[in-house]
């Protein structure tokens, strides 16, 4: 990253490795314009078993996200598989621990957008998205999501929502990306870090 980078973190939680192929696509999107870098980062799973401990950098993967990587971003993208039509709880635990930054207003003002994977087709997507955008809103965050100007939110057939890019995976996680939900998430990235540019520009 050169001194002029703007850095947009791209944080998600995965399971089975659907949510981290959108945002893999996501950061692809973000590194298609000029100026910015995606910091692409994860939170470790938590547990029911109070002595249960993650290694401090994980086995495979991106990093483990920092809370300076909120304070430091220019924009973020945020997500999650659904569970229950809810984001997963490692996501949450780490958003809960976001007082700090909510205090000092690190996230106010800059752009944000969210997306989830489900293992079936009417498995919640645009509720798991929503439940994400609420503690972005409570940060103060510009919300993003994706126009119908993107012809692949009419044909889609797996995913793909005005809400945020979102991916059927199947009960265990082997449908692949559609191209529609590909050119949707990269779309999305792609539109995010344009509109950090505007706005640090401005």
């Amino acid at each position: 990253m050169i001194a002029s980078d703007l850095p947009i973190l791209v944080l998600y939680y995965s399971r089975n490795g659907s949510t981290r192929k959108l945002a893999d696509l996501i950061a692809q999107g973000v590194e298609s314009v000029a100026g910015c870098e995606a910091r692409v980062r994860t939170v470790p799973p938590v547990s029911t078993v109070t002595e249960a401990t993650e290694p401090p950098i994980p086995l495979s993967g991106a990093p483990y996200v920092e809370l300076r990587d909120l304070e430091e971003c220019a924009g973020m993208a945020i997500g999650s598989p659904t569970r229950f039509g809810n984001m997963a709880a490692p996501l949450k635990y780490f958003l809960d621990g976001t007082s700090p930054q909510w205090l000092s207003g690190a996230l106010v003002g800059k752009p944000a957008c969210v997306f989830t994977s489900t293992g079936s087709l009417h498995g919640g997507q645009e509720s798991t998205l929503l439940s994400m955008m609420i503690p972005l809103l409570h940060h103060g965050m510009l919300l993003l999501g994706l126009p119908y100007t993107h012809p692949e939110l009419m044909t889609t057939t797996s995913g793909g929502t005005p809400y945020g890019a979102s991916h059927w995976s199947g009960g265990n996680g082997t449908n692949a990306v559609s191209d529609d939900t590909k050119l949707l998430a990269v779309a999305l990235g792609r539109r995010l870090a344009e509109t950090a540019v505007r706005l640090r520009s401005a």
